[in-house]
């Protein structure tokens, strides 16, 4: 197996984790899936912000994936499948520490779930 690179954010590419501060509400094909007002967000150099929702407050039944990808910001990423939608969601199980809190938070894809912020 080839060494993976653990890369640390720098001024050029920054990385952010950040309460978000606001009600976040999750809904998959019209059903609501996850709410919580502790959500945190990821601001990743130019990407979109992320919402990060803490897993005890996702209320859908959700099954794990076979997915895996790797960030060599974040770590290895698992996937679970939501709704009917595969690869809805993803998880860094053991972030990297510069990503430590989001341990225990799932992401959902914008393409795949509703995210709205109040």
């Amino acid at each position: 197996m080839t060494e993976r690179p653990v890369l640390q954010p720098t001024a050029a590419h920054p990385i952010t984790v950040t309460p978000t501060g606001s009600h976040v509400t999750v809904r998959v094909n019209g059903e609501v899936v996850a709410e919580t007002d502790r959500a945190l967000t990821l601001q990743e150099s130019t990407y979109p912000a992320v919402q990060y929702i803490p897993r005890s407050d996702v209320t859908a039944a959700l099954t794990r994936s076979d997915t895996t990808t790797y960030c060599p910001y974040k770590g290895e990423a698992n996937y679970y499948h939501v709704g009917g939608l595969d690869d809805a969601i993803w998880t860094y199980e053991q972030p990297y520490p510069a990503v430590a809190a989001i341990a225990g938070h799932l992401a959902f894809y914008p393409d795949k779930a509703d995210i709205v912020l109040a």
